[in-house]
């Protein structure tokens, strides 16, 4: 053991405080990824005076599964009121805050040398319990104080800088869905890029602004089909007549080595999706793996829709921001240019629960490459694609998806720094 290393357990104190009196109903869980969520139990009729209560400050953990998932999930609570949480995690604090910070030791968690090390205590319970004795066992280095609050600055520098760039990522999509709402459901589209020129568009979706074609009183003729009033030109086609190819993806065999994570093809799996710009693969294929499969090379600006996979996955779209390969549970989508790419993405954004319906309904409960393909899109006349504002909000996705990856990669360097805190490698950042 290295001198600073020190056991957890001598640096914390377990608390079972019991919601007694019922003083609090908030109820949360903690996510694998280390945070506290809403509880997805049903509580109907549960006596939630057993529950325990978890002050701002404190830790909890559920230690049941980690043989099993190979991460302990555990969580911080920076919450400014208590919330209570199942007796059947675990709810402690420290000690005392002028030798260890709640932060740093959050920081120390949040390694994934950690959680190995956690599955390395794990019992033999089939359930992989890690007992609490295990985890008070464990250890981990403890400088100084001020090293420390040195350390968790330099950790929240990073931490803060991914938060705002993933707000200004959700900001860019609502607004995304928004203008397409605007343009394309209540065709209040600008009449000319002149009379409504795309910068303003994407800044002020709802303030003054130009009157769009309909309020413009626009000419507008009646589509039997959808039983509705559209733009003068527009037209209604299939998915598969907007687009140039449809395609699905493949599995490269598995034992073949050769094949696999080679730095040569990135393959996305339906859980990679997200509904989000896709610039980094969890896998890669050989240039043989794809030769010997049903796998193809998609293009950039490819659109992917997930036909079935685990959870909500089904329906989650992907936009391809690089050449890749998908499974075969990915419908890739390939149109003639980027601006009718990145329009039907969008199309696809603000109809996804209506389209994963259509398979709720059907005879099959997952989507299909024949169901997608007979999505019915409403095609708008060729000068919107010229003005429409869809290429330069992907590209602002884009530009901050890699900048929140290379964080990301600096947040891991960072917190692996700790195991060497006392050669004293503090990295300094702004």
């Amino acid at each position: 053991m290295q001198s600073n290393y020190k056991p957890i357990g001598d640096y914390i104190e377990r608390l079972k405080i019991k919601n007694s009196e019922n003083s609090y109903s908030q109820l949360l869980g903690i996510n694998i990824n280390k945070y506290f969520m809403p509880s997805v139990a049903n509580i109907v009729g549960t006596d939630l005076s057993k529950y325990l209560i978890v002050e701002p400050g404190q830790f909890a953990c559920n230690r049941m599964h980690v043989g099993r998932d190979y991460r302990l999930p555990i969580a911080l609570s920076k919450k400014e009121k208590p919330f209570i949480l199942s007796p059947a995690y675990d709810v402690f604090k420290i000690v005392n805050e002028k030798e260890l910070l709640p932060e740093y030791l959050m920081m120390w968690f949040s390694r994934s040398e950690f959680d190995r090390n956690a599955w390395f205590y794990t019992d033999t319970d089939v359930r992989g319990k890690l007992g609490w004795d295990s985890f008070c066992e464990m250890e981990f280095p403890i400088p100084s104080i001020e090293k420390q609050q040195e350390m968790v600055k330099e950790y929240n520098v990073v931490k803060n800088r991914i938060a705002l760039n993933e707000q200004v990522t959700q900001n860019l999509e609502e607004t995304a869905q928004a203008l397409y709402k605007h343009w394309f459901v209540d065709f209040e589209f600008p009449v000319s890029k002149e009379s409504h020129p795309v910068p303003i568009a994407i800044g002020n979706v709802s303030g003054s602004q130009p009157l769009g074609y309909k309020s413009a009183g626009g000419k507008m003729v009646f589509n039997e089909e959808l039983d509705k009033e559209i733009p003068e030109e527009w037209d209604l086609c299939s998915i598969k007549d907007f687009c140039k190819e449809m395609k699905s993806g493949g599995t490269p065999s598995r034992p073949e080595n050769s094949y696999w994570n080679k730095p040569e093809i990135p393959w996305f799996k339906t859980g990679e999706l997200r509904n989000s710009v896709l610039i980094d693969a969890e896998e890669y294929i050989s240039l043989e793996g794809l030769r010997n499969s049903s796998a193809k090379l998609l293009p950039k600006n490819t659109v992917l829709v997930a036909m079935y996979g685990q959870g909500n996955t089904k329906g989650q779209v992907g936009y391809l921001k690089i050449e890749a390969s998908t499974n075969q549970a990915c419908c890739a989508m390939i149109c003639e240019n980027e601006e009718q790419a990145s329009f039907l993405y969008y199309h696809l954004r603000v109809n996804q629960k209506e389209i994963v319906n259509v398979a709720i309904g059907g005879a099959q409960p997952n989507l299909s490459k024949e169901i997608i393909e007979n999505v019915q899109v409403l095609r708008p006349e060729l000068k919107l694609f010229d003005i429409h504002p869809f290429v330069q909000i992907l590209s602002l996705k884009e530009s901050t998806t890699r900048e929140i990856k290379a964080l990301n990669k600096l947040q891991t360097l960072i917190l692996s720094k700790m195991a060497r805190v006392e050669d004293k490698m503090i990295l300094t950042y702004e």
